[in-house]
Formats: structure tokens, C-alpha cells, sequence
């Protein structure tokens, strides 16, 4: 692997993110950069990039929890999933059980849906049995989000936000994201899109599963494609298990 030193344009096509994504985790220390010349412009390493795009931190050797049930399959952590369903109940069947896990063991948990749809969510999380919905959402522990903006401004809120839940004690973060309902906060399916395949990295950077929920009644068949597309560790799984 060359040690040539990359400039912030080449290390952002290496990565294949934006250069503000490549300046914003120099910044905060994330990317390992060095300065040179007398305007002290950022330099880096292809083996600094390739750690960069490795974990951050690994699952504890001594976890008994070292993968997590999606629909019954054992989801490896640092997995970026794909939910397709087509009826009303089939929102709710990964998902619900998915997130109730999670608040029972302590994981940090977080979801983005809006309106009606969030409705359905809290609802059917405060009927499960060992979930005091009200508690958790009091201490955090269940987070709704609604993060707009740019693909860099959002994959940057799910940055800071997965570092933050780390440091405050859980090893393992849960994000449940209903796209149909969320899809406002982008400016085109295209850019969700854009957006799905970048958060790939940052799924292999902390210990999350993550599942993204789309309902096909919403969404044409060409973005279907695309969401294929976009979360390739639904190839190691038994994809049929993630369709409702």
C-alpha cells in the first residue's frame, strides 16, 4: 500500500465522501491528518485511510451478546440492514421486537419516523411487555430523531450522536429509520440514496445494527433497486426473513 500523501480532495474519493466529511473528522480528531507547507493544508495516508474505514471499536471479546435476533436471523453487529414490507402489520413485525430487545437489555436505541407512523411505534413499543416506554425516553435511552439537511449534515448528526451514546456507557446501538416517513427530510430519493450507501462506513465504524424500513407501497421500483443496492450485508443474511 503507497504511503503517498493524499490531499483532502484525494482522500475524499478515496473514502467516497464529501471533502467537508473528510475536514469536519480531521477536525474532531477521528482521521489522522498530517499539516504541511506553510498554509498547513491536511495530508494523508492511504494505511491511516484504510484504518479509518475499519471499526472503530470491536464488539467485547467477552460479550454474550456478540450478534443481535433481527426476525429470528443472528445479525452480525456493525450490520446496515434493509426492511422491504408491503402492509400495515408487516411495518411493525422486525421492527417492534427489534427495538423492545434493545430497551430491555440497555442498548441505546434510536428512531426516525414522523407523525402517524411514530404514533404507531410508541404505541406498540409502550404495549410490550418489560418496556417502560416513558423511562427510557426520560433517560435517553430510546431517542427519536428527525435530522435534516445535507447527506454530510445528517451522516455528521449520526456521527456525533453514536459517539456521545458510546461514551455514556452502552456497547451496542440500535437505529430503526422508516423511510417512507422520513424521506422529506432529504431533497430527492436520489439523495437518500447517496445517503444509504455512505452510511455503510459509518456502520462499520461502531457497534449498531441498523435497519432501514421501506414500505413499497411508497416507493417506485427503480428506488427499490437502489435500496438493494445500498445495503450489501443483506447478501450474507437470508434476505426472504427481512420481507414483510
Amino acid at each position: 500500500m503507497s504511503d503517498k500523501l493524499l490531499n483532502t480532495a484525494e482522500a475524499a474519493r478515496f473514502l467516497r465522501v464529501s471533502q467537508a466529511s473528510v475536514r469536519r473528522w480531521s477536525d474532531s480528531g477521528l482521521l489522522q491528518a498530517r499539516r504541511v507547507g506553510r498554509r498547513r493544508e491536511r495530508r494523508f495516508t492511504e494505511p491511516e485511510l484504510q484504518r479509518f474505514l475499519g471499526p472503530r471499536t470491536a464488539p467485547p471479546a467477552t460479550s454474550d451478546r456478540p450478534q443481535v435476533s433481527v426476525g429470528g436471523i443472528p445479525v452480525p453487529v456493525y450490520s446496515h440492514l434493509a426492511a422491504l414490507y408491503s402492509s400495515d402489520d408487516g411495518r411493525l413485525r422486525l421492527s417492534i421486537p427489534f427495538l423492545r430487545d434493545g430497551l430491555r437489555a440497555g442498548d441505546q436505541c434510536f428512531l426516525e419516523a414522523t407523525g402517524d407512523v411514530l404514533d404507531l411505534y410508541l404505541k406498540a413499543l409502550g404495549n410490550e411487555e418489560g418496556v417502560d416506554l416513558d423511562a427510557a425516553i426520560k433517560a435517553g435511552r430510546l431517542v427519536v430523531s428527525d435530522a435534516a439537511g445535507t447527506v454530510e449534515h445528517v451522516l455528521g448528526f449520526w456521527e456525533h450522536a453514536f459517539a456521545r451514546s458510546l461514551a455514556g456507557g452502552p456497547t451496542l446501538l440500535r437505529l430503526v429509520g422508516e423511510m417512507a416517513s422520513v424521506r422529506h427530510l432529504f431533497e430527492s430519493d436520489g439523495e437518500m440514496m447517496r445517503y444509504e450507501g455512505a452510511f455503510n462506513m459509518l456502520a462499520k465504524r461502531f457497534p449498531n445494527v441498523t435497519i432501514c424500513q421501506y414500505d413499497v407501497r411508497a416507493f417506485d421500483g427503480e428506488t427499490v433497486y437502489q435500496v438493494l443496492k445500498a445495503h450489501p450485508d443483506l447478501y450474507s443474511l437470508r434476505m426472504g426473513s427481512l420481507l414483510s
